[in-house]
C-alpha cells in the first residue's frame, strides 16, 4: 500500500515535516481555498505540487501528492437544480486539469447537505485520549431543539424521542454549543459551514427528494464525469456516506453493498470505483466490511483505514484505536495485500491508503488550532499500527 497522510494545505497545523516523520511517503490533499463548484486550473494544482516539492530535498523522503481528496460536489449537482450543468462542466474540467499534473486518483462523495457527521469532537476515552463520536439521540436533539423541526414522530419512535428529551435535560449549554459546531461545519472535511437558518433552508431543498431521486441524480452525474476520467486515466473513488444511515430525514445513498452495486451498474468502468472506508462502512450495523471488500475489490481505487465501536442502539458509535474496534484489521489488511498481489501480475501496483482519523493525544490536546480527527500524533499512532500489521503479514 502507498502509506499516505491527509493534509489540509499550507495552513494545516500538521506540517509536511510531521507527515514525513510519521513514515508516510504520500500526501492526500485538496485545494480547500477554492470555493466548491469553481474550476481548478492546471496552475492551481501545479502551485500546490510546487509547495510540496519545496519541502522536499535530497536528504529526506520526498513526499508526493498521490490522491485528491476531494473535489467537492456542489449541492446544486446533487439536486440537479439552478446552475448544475455549469457546475458539472467545471467538475469535468477540474478532473482533466488534475490529470494534467500527473495525479490520477480522486476521492469524492455524494452526501446531501453536509459531509461526514459527528455529534461530539472530544469524547473522552478510558485512555484519556479524545475521540470523535456519533450519538444518534443527539441528532434527534439537534433536529428538535436547534433546528426546531416539526413532525419528528414520522421518522423517530416515541421511545427515541423521549430518550432524546431526557438526554437534552442533562446537556449543558456548552454541550449544545459543541453539538451545533460539530454538525453544522466543525469538521475539517466540511466544505460549507451553515447557520441554523441556512441548514433549515438546505433541508427544505431536499424535502421532496427520496432515495430513488438522489440515486438517479448520482447516476446522471457519474455518466457525465466518467468519460472524462477515462480519457485522462483518472480513477475516481466515491466515499461511502458517513455515517451510512439517513440523517435529518434525508436519504443517504452510498451506504450498503446494494448502493455500490447500483453505482457500478450505472457506468461500467474501472475508473468508476470506490474509496473503501472501513470505519464508515462498519458503522452501519448491517454491513459486512469483508464481504463488501471481496465483492468490489477490483473497483477499490483508494482506502481509508479507521475503526469504530458501535453502541447498543446499533446507530451510535465512537472512533476507536485502529486495532481495538469492530473491524479486524489483520483480516482486512490480508485481503488488501492479496488484492494488490492479484493486480501486480504484470507490474507492482500499490493501492493508495491513509490512516483515517486519530485520537487527540498527548500535547496535541493542548493545541488550539487543530482539525478534529486529524491531529498528528493520533494518526501517527494509527499508521504505525497499520504498518506493523502489514509488515507482519507480508
Amino acid at each position: 500500500m502507498q502509506n499516505s497522510f491527509r493534509w489540509y494545505g499550507p495552513t494545516d497545523p500538521v506540517k509536511l515535516t510531521d507527515i514525513r516523520q510519521a513514515n508516510a511517503e504520500y500526501v492526500v490533499t485538496s485545494l480547500h481555498q477554492i470555493p466548491y463548484g469553481e474550476k481548478w486550473s492546471k496552475n492551481d494544482v501545479k502551485k500546490r505540487i510546487n509547495y510540496i516539492n519545496k519541502n522536499n530535498n535530497s536528504y529526506n523522503i520526498n513526499l508526493k501528492w498521490n490522491v485528491v481528496e476531494s473535489i467537492p460536489v456542489h449541492n446544486n449537482i446533487k439536486l440537479r437544480t439552478k446552475n448544475f450543468k455549469k457546475l458539472i462542466s467545471n467538475y469535468k474540467d477540474t478532473i482533466a486539469n488534475i490529470a494534467a499534473n500527473n495525479i490520477n486518483t480522486i476521492c469524492y462523495n455524494f452526501m446531501p447537505i453536509v459531509d461526514w457527521t459527528r455529534t461530539q469532537l472530544d469524547f473522552k476515552l478510558p485512555t484519556d485520549g479524545l475521540a470523535l463520536k456519533f450519538n444518534y439521540l443527539q441528532i434527534i436533539i439537534f433536529e428538535m431543539y436547534i433546528l426546531k423541526l416539526k413532525n419528528l414522530e414520522k421518522r423517530y419512535s416515541n421511545k427515541q424521542i423521549k430518550n432524546a428529551e431526557k438526554l437534552f435535560k442533562l446537556m449543558k449549554t456548552n454541550d449544545i454549543k459543541n453539538l451545533k459546531l460539530a454538525v453544522m461545519g466543525g469538521l475539517p472535511a466540511s466544505e460549507t459551514k451553515y447557520s441554523v437558518s441556512e441548514f433549515r433552508e438546505m433541508l427544505s431543498a431536499y424535502k421532496d427528494m427520496d432515495n430513488i431521486d438522489i440515486k438517479q441524480n448520482l447516476r446522471e452525474f457519474i455518466k457525465e464525469i466518467m468519460p472524462v476520467a477515462e480519457e485522462n486515466n483518472v480513477k475516481m473513488g466515491i466515499h461511502p456516506d458517513d455515517p451510512p444511515i439517513p440523517l435529518f430525514g434525508v436519504p443517504r445513498i452510498v451506504s450498503t453493498m446494494d448502493d455500490y452495486q447500483y453505482i457500478f451498474d450505472s457506468y461500467d468502468s474501472p475508473c468508476n470505483g470506490m474509496t473503501f472506508c472501513a470505519g464508515s462502512l462498519a458503522s452501519n450495523f448491517y454491513n459486512d466490511v469483508y464481504k463488501i471488500f471481496n465483492r468490489f475489490k477490483k473497483r477499490i481505487n483508494f482506502i481509508h483505514l479507521r475503526n469504530v465501536k458501535k453502541e447498543k442502539d446499533r446507530k451510535s458509535f465512537y472512533e476507536s484505536n485502529h486495532l481495538n474496534g469492530d473491524v479486524d484489521f489483520v483480516r482486512l489488511i490480508k485481503l488488501i495485500l492479496n488484492e494488490e498481489k492479484r493486480r501486480s501480475i504484470k507490474e507492482k501496483i500499490d493501492i493508495p491508503m491513509r490512516p483515517d482519523h486519530g485520537h487527540s493525544l498527548l500535547d496535541d490536546q493542548n493545541k488550539k488550532n487543530f482539525n478534529a480527527g486529524y491531529t498528528a500524533i493520533g494518526r501517527l499512532m494509527g499508521l504505525s499500527e497499520l504498518r506493523g500489521i502489514i509488515k507482519a503479514v507480508i
